[in-house]
């Protein structure tokens, strides 16, 4: 995997006067040099708009555009591209999700289930959505180490369910979640079930149609792709019952004075020009992660993460959240260290250009559950190495002994 780190060149850089250690690719991946010259070249030779000119630039810039939507469709194993929408990520995917089909589903009295770890971004829309339409609201408990139990699961959907909400890998606990057990389940009560992949693409295979989703949402500025760029998965039937949320050009059939028809799938979704050069690079990352194999990310990380699960543990007064075991966790740690703040902990390994997380991480509710306000994160990706962990270590030992000393 050392073999890839030389196609990032922002790591090829020092941060004040130490070489960057850049461990915060669960907020955003670095990009290779791979997918930036995919997204200069469409600037420097195929600018255009597409669906629209019949000249060769508009012509190629809708073959690209409309190529990485099959490599999304592939990326995830979706049935046909139909069901594949580009939006501005997965936080734009599930809002869509929330408005344009739990708006017309959802009744009075029905249930809608997420968890505590859930990112605001799969919360609050449900949230939102439940006091509109005064629906129940319910949380599916948590076991200790942050993991969720199938009898948890059980117990908790009812027939009333309509819809679950769930992240596939919590981008704070590091917790891979059972989806394909947990769609069973709601399948078995009429519910259906939408995914948060945000944290999970990047890092593991996904094949919709084996784990049976309804929905599934993924960013691309966290597998490699440009930011603003990002697509919603959606079981085709159930993407034609629901209405467009969005109105404009690009999405219309035909329109008269006071009506108008919506052109078929995928499109009657994305009104107006798109992120073309976003969705052009986010093909370029998936080809590039294809190349190195999610499998071989996967299990990259999972040293990764053993290995730092072991050298932190070595560290007095450390905590460390989530599930202990590498193999049911995500490329990421999450951790305090008593009586330094997180913030504070983060300013000082920036000072020797380690970069790490350090806040709520867009996760509240978890941060209550957790009895804290805030936390550091430490998240891992294909450029990183035992040695950046070392660094990471190292830092902290520093860190510890700079506050002893101080206060």
């Amino acid at each position: 995997m050392n073999e890839f780190r030389k196609d990032f060149p922002i790591l090829n850089q020092e941060v004040n006067g130490h070489p960057l250690v850049y461990l915060d690719s669960a907020a955003t991946s670095q990009k290779p040099k791979q997918v930036l010259d995919v997204i200069r070249k469409y600037y420097d030779l195929d600018n255009s708009n597409v669906h629209r000119g019949v000249h060769t630039l508009g012509n190629r810039a809708t073959d690209s555009y409309e190529g990485a939507r099959e490599k999304v469709r592939k990326f995830i194993n979706a049935k046909s591209t139909k069901e594949i929408i580009y939006t501005r990520g997965t936080t734009t995917s599930l809002n869509t999700v929330a408005s344009g089909y739990g708006r017309q589903k959802i009744e009075e009295g029905d249930e809608i289930i997420i968890s505590y770890m859930e990112h605001h971004s799969n919360l609050i829309p449900w949230q939102q959505l439940a006091k509109e339409k005064k629906a129940v609201l319910k949380y599916f408990d948590l076991e200790e180490d942050g993991t969720i139990t199938l009898e948890t699961v059980r117990n908790t959907i009812t027939d009333k369910t309509k819809i679950v909400a769930i992240t596939m890998a919590s981008n704070v606990l590091g917790t891979i979640n059972p989806i394909k057990e947990i769609a069973e389940i709601a399948h078995e009560h009429g519910a259906i079930i939408v995914v948060d992949a945000a944290q999970a693409a990047p890092h593991m295979p996904i094949d919709v149609q084996d784990l049976d989703v309804d929905f599934l949402g993924i960013s691309g500025h966290k597998m490699c792709g440009p930011t603003g760029i990002g697509a919603l998965y959606g079981k085709e039937a159930l993407l034609e019952e629901m209405e467009p949320i969005e109105f404009g050009g690009e999405m219309i059939d035909f329109v008269d004075l006071y009506d108008s028809t919506w052109k078929e799938l995928p499109w009657k979704f994305e009104g107006g020009t798109p992120n073309i050069a976003g969705a052009i690079g986010l093909g370029a990352a998936i080809d590039y992660l294809t190349e190195i194999g999610l499998e071989n990310i996967a299990k990259h990380e999972h040293e990764l993460v053993a290995y730092a699960l072991q050298e932190m543990d070595k560290i007095d007064g450390l905590s460390i959240y989530g599930p202990r075991d590498p193999e049911k966790r995500c490329g990421l740690i999450t951790f305090n260290i008593d009586d330094v703040h997180p913030h504070d902990l983060a300013t000082v390994l920036d000072m020797n250009g380690i970069a790490i997380r350090a806040g709520h991480h867009c996760a509240q509710p978890l941060m209550k559950w957790l009895s804290c306000s805030a936390t550091a994160r430490a998240s891992f990706y294909i450029y990183n190495t035992k040695e950046d962990i070392d660094r990471l270590v190292e830092g902290l030992r520093g860190a510890k002994e700079y506050f002893n000393d101080v206060f």
